[in-house]
This record gives structure tokens, C-alpha cells and sequence, in this order.
């Protein structure tokens, strides 16, 4: 009994131990859809790893640009009753002001992340804001991905996926330079992962999409951004609604591997979670996608 007990109190010290230097991080995304994708995935797979906790938030609005966000706070700021975040019950600085934030994460709107001229004051401003509110806060961007190849907004703005993406990643570059932050690059491990993947996304054809009855699964090969879905309209009637332009839960799980290798700075080999729909196949792809993209990307901070 005595030997049980010391090995007890022996198992709780270095349990105790292990949880007093454990790597905690307090992380606020400040962002819409693109940050709130995180919410899923990211705590288990942070959770996953030895010696990692994590804390995160989000204040987020629904296709929120730079532009609107700093509207939204100056708005909070000049009326303190408006709260524009959690739908409608926290403000801005009721976020800034919930942790110790060790990290703020800003992002532009995915629809105005290839146009470099929308970043600006709007970001420099919310991240001035923010320093003023959480000064021992890094102030991080995340660059966000592009879309589907088949998103109809590709062509009216006469460019493909591909030209999205470089033009969205030149823009993020443009703008860490000038607030000299660091990025997180979901992006670039989107692109990463559509590469090792194989991904040439083609549509299902019209013809199929109208033989399907509900609620059958649509055959889709893009595992990564976007997703088909049935939606019951107001009559009953389900009706096949696409998205073209959000992680879908693959997706979710490779963002989620790209920020825990950003803000813990460990490796994505130390991640033990995958959700339950995925192979370990797909798993390791996307793990050692999110690493490749954290690792090869070159940040502009001095």
C-alpha cells in the first residue's frame, strides 16, 4: 500500500512538472469564415501533441474585410453599446480584452485578398489597435487560399485559381512587409496539398447533379476546398446548393496542421489527432503539407 502510494505521488509530480513548463498559447483570430473554419479541428489537434494547450477565439464576422472590421471598431469605439462580434454580444475590445493574448491573427476578406489595394490603412490601423489594447501580443497574418477552379467569381474578375492564388500571395507578402509581421501560410498549404493530391478539378456535369435524388452523396474529387450540399428550401424541397470557396472538413484538418506548426513552433509529426473519415494516408499528406508550407515560406519580419 505504502509502494502504491509513493508511485502515486511520484506519477502526480511529474504530471504536475510536465504541465508547468507544457507550451501554452493564447491565440484571437480576428477574421470571418476563414478563421472560423479553425474552431473544428485546431483545439483537438493542438491538444493531440505532447505538451501543448491552446486557447483560442475568434472575432469574426460573416465575409468581413479589413475595411469593415476597422469600421466596426471605431463604430464600438464611438458607441460602446454596439457589439459587432459572438452575433452581436461581444465588441472588439471586449475580445482584446478576454485573454492575455500571445497572438492576433488578421486576415483580409478571401473575395479582396488578391487586390493588394484594399489592405491598406485598414490593416495597419486594426493592428495599431490592437497593440494598443494587447501590447505583448505578435500581431501575425494568415494568408488565405483561392478558390475552386469552377467559382463563377474567377472568371467575371478574369483570372483562374491559380493567378488568385499568386495574386492573393503576393498581396499578403506586400502587406507583412509593410506592418513587418510574420504569416501563417494556409495558402500556400492549400496549393501544396492540391499539388500532392493531383487535384484537376472537374465538375460534376449538370446531367448527374439533376439524376441524384436526396440525400445522396455527390462524387466530387476535390478534397480540399469546397463541397456540394443538399439544402432543404421553405416549401421542403431539397434542393443541391455548391460551395466553392471553404475548407471543407479535409481542408479544415490541413488549416489546422498549418497553424499548430505556426504558433507552437513544432513539428506537425508531433500531431496524434486526425478525424474520424480520414486515412492515415490522407492524414500524413496533409500533416506533411502544412509542414512543407510553414517551412518554405519566407517571412519578411526584420
Amino acid at each position: 500500500m505504502k509502494l502504491l502510494k509513493f508511485f502515486s505521488a511520484v506519477l502526480l509530480f511529474v504530471s504536475s512538472f510536465a504541465a508547468l513548463f507544457a507550451k501554452e498559447m493564447r491565440v484571437l483570430g480576428i477574421g470571418n469564415s476563414f478563421t472560423w473554419s479553425l474552431e473544428k479541428y485546431l483545439p483537438q489537434v493542438a491538444a493531440s501533441a505532447p505538451d501543448c494547450k491552446l486557447i483560442f477565439d475568434v472575432a469574426g464576422v460573416g465575409g468581413c474585410e479589413l475595411e469593415r472590421h476597422w469600421r466596426y471598431i471605431i463604430e464600438e469605439s464611438k458607441d460602446p453599446s454596439l457589439k459587432h462580434y459572438k452575433k452581436g454580444k461581444a465588441s472588439m475590445m471586449e475580445m482584446l480584452s478576454k485573454e492575455k493574448w500571445d497572438m492576433v491573427v488578421i486576415q483580409q476578406a478571401s473575395h479582396d485578398s488578391w487586390k493588394p489595394e484594399t489592405y491598406f490603412p485598414y490593416a495597419s490601423n486594426i493592428a495599431d489597435f490592437v497593440k494598443g489594447k494587447v501590447p505583448t501580443a505578435e500581431i501575425v497574418l494568415q494568408q488565405t487560399w483561392s478558390y475552386r477552379a469552377d467559382d463563377m467569381r474567377l472568371k467575371k474578375w478574369g483570372i483562374d485559381q491559380t493567378k488568385m492564388y499568386a495574386l492573393a500571395r503576393a498581396a499578403y507578402i506586400e502587406a507583412a512587409k509593410k506592418l513587418n509581421v510574420r504569416v501563417i501560410p494556409s495558402g500556400d498549404a492549400v496549393q501544396i496539398a492540391r499539388k500532392q493530391k493531383g487535384i484537376n478539378y472537374v465538375p460534376p456535369s449538370d446531367e448527374y447533379l439533376k439524376s441524384l435524388k436526396y440525400p445522396e452523396k455527390i462524387k466530387d474529387n476535390d478534397c480540399i476546398v469546397g463541397r456540394y450540399m443538399w439544402k432543404k428550401g421553405k416549401g421542403g424541397k431539397y434542393t443541391i446548393q455548391k460551395d466553392t470557396i471553404h475548407l471543407n472538413p479535409a481542408g479544415e484538418y490541413l488549416q489546422a496542421c498549418v497553424w499548430f506548426a505556426f504558433i507552437f513552433d513544432e513539428p506537425t509529426s508531433k500531431i496524434t489527432f486526425k478525424p474520424d473519415f480520414m486515412s492515415e494516408a490522407d492524414a500524413e499528406l496533409f500533416k506533411k503539407a502544412a509542414q512543407e508550407a510553414v517551412d518554405s515560406f519566407k517571412q519578411v519580419k526584420k
